[in-house]
């Protein structure tokens, strides 16, 4: 049987309009890698087409939480059998949740794969730095895992996951959420119709605002370039998109400039202390950690992380808040964060077909946005998914003009996966049961470059050569 990653496509449907923006937070211990990679017959793998799809959820972190809730919004699709995770309290509000008896409670992918399989699915989001890890007990034990992405922080990790999927015969697919959103599906169901005819160049930018730079990638777990560089843990997104317009031809070369010069301790402003809770400016200071995480309640799922109150989804006070908050990294000064990651980078990829791609990573926007140019042969094609519109410009000196234009609203706006996340999981449970796939289907060698392009460029950030894609 082959093996592949898989991203599909449900069309759209305003049900599934629920919107996640978190990674998962939870992080598994370390485990050897078992020796032997068990192979499972496929033919005990197969979902009938009317079936519930049953599921276990490793990681029970938000990302986790947002693909879960399908089974509470579709109980006659999917219903969660399942849980692993190490933290108790989580265990015991997940259980609670959907209903998981205490034997089906688990600290461990490991732990759970260790009995005989009783799920179909696995939805998989942990750490990054631990997918692989977690993953392989899954899939070696027969289940078909819905993973969060990026999948690996190295190339060495991709083939290790790659064998184990090839030696298993499940299907693992990648949440590439952006590939659902509407604003996306809509200009790749336009490029496949050959409206723009051959792409010549892509250029994407992705904006990150000056509050989800301080919070992830500043004070929080993404903030090291040995978990993961900053352009997988934050534009993973966007490098699969390049690679699933560009679908089926390979990168060749890749080149990066960027770095980080802004979030550093030489720019502290005066007076500005270790801790924003203990700091004379802290009231004057854009990037307020009290300002962020208690007075405008942003991004709460990771600065109260682990306090006890919020975990178990009781009421947490101000006061509570701000002790649990001062006492971890979220209450660090922005300027004394000892984070290595770049706040900056640009990216250049020339395609075999001598296509060109540009990604701009911004950090520090006041708003987040999303942005597109496409440059075919044929015409072109614009847009902000964050608006939810785009535009496709064609010459027209044929019709005595210098150009014809359409502009397209998708009708989801505002929202940063563009609607995309539950879309995700509708197709993906359509695919176990062996129907049709769709438009936004992704070969292993797409999911595997994006990544590979992520490594890459990180080197010829550090090192400033270009690097054969070959090369990773």
């Amino acid at each position: 049987m082959n093996h592949f990653f898989i991203i599909t496509l449900a069309s759209y449907s305003p049900s599934l309009m629920l919107v996640c923006f978190s990674q998962a937070t939870t992080r598994f211990s370390d485990y050897q890698f078992l020796a032997g990679l068990k192979s499972v017959d496929p033919s005990s793998l197969l979902v009938g087409s009317m079936s519930r799809v049953r599921a276990v959820l490793v990681g029970l972190g938000h990302r986790t939480a947002c693909y879960a809730s399908y089974a509470l919004q579709h109980p006659n699709e999917m219903v969660v059998v399942g849980l692993a995770d190490p933290d108790g309290d989580r265990l015991a509000v997940f259980a609670e949740k959907y209903g998981v008896p205490d034997d089906k409670c688990f600290s461990s992918s490991e732990e759970l794969a260790a009995i005989p399989r009783f799920g179909d699915i696995a939805i998989n989001g942990t750490m990054d730095e631990v997918h692989v890890e977690t993953t392989i007990p899954l899939v070696e034990a027969g289940y078909h895992v819905l993973l969060e992405k990026p999948i690996a922080p190295n190339s060495s990790e991709l083939n290790l996951l790659d064998t184990a999927v090839t030696k298993a015969g499940v299907k693992v697919a990648i949440c590439h959420v952006l590939r659902y959103a509407p604003f996306y599906n809509d200009i790749q169901q336009r490029i496949v119709a050959g409206e723009i005819g051959e792409i010549i160049h892509i250029h994407s930018t992705e904006n990150v605002s000056y509050h989800h730079m301080a919070v992830a990638f500043v004070r929080g777990k993404w903030n090291k370039r040995a978990v993961n560089p900053i352009m997988l843990a934050k534009c993973c997104h966007d490098l699969d998109l390049i690679c699933w317009f560009n679908s089926g031809v390979k990168p060749s070369k890749i080149s990066s400039m960027g770095g980080r010069h802004f979030f550093t301790t030489k720019n502290a402003p005066e007076g500005a202390g270790e801790n924003c809770f203990d700091c004379d400016i802290e009231r004057e200071c854009q990037y307020s950690a009290k300002r962020h995480y208690i007075d405008n309640n942003w991004w709460s799922f990771y600065a109260l992380a682990g306090e006890k109150n919020y975990e178990q989804s009781e009421e947490i006070d101000t006061k509570s808040s701000a002790t649990h908050i001062a006492a971890t990294d979220y209450g660090r000064c922005v300027w004394n964060s000892e984070n290595d990651v770049a706040d900056r980078q640009s990216v250049i990829i020339e395609f075999e077909n001598g296509s060109l791609a540009t990604h701009d990573l911004v950090s520090n926007s006041s708003r987040a946005t999303r942005r597109l140019q496409i440059v075919g042969t044929k015409g072109e094609i614009f847009g902000d998914m964050t608006s939810g519109q785009f535009t496709v410009w064609k010459p027209a000196a044929t019709d005595g003009k210098e150009y014809t234009k359409e502009v397209v609203d998708t009708g989801v706006s505002e929202e940063m996966h563009g609607g995309g996340d539950l879309r995700l999981v509708r197709d993906f449970l359509s695919l176990v049961r062996g129907e049709q796939p769709s438009l936004a289907t992704t070969s292993l060698s797409d999911s595997l470059n994006s990544h590979k392009i992520a490594f890459a460029a990180d080197i010829s950030m550090q090192e400033s050569r270009i690097i054969n894609f070959d090369d990773i």
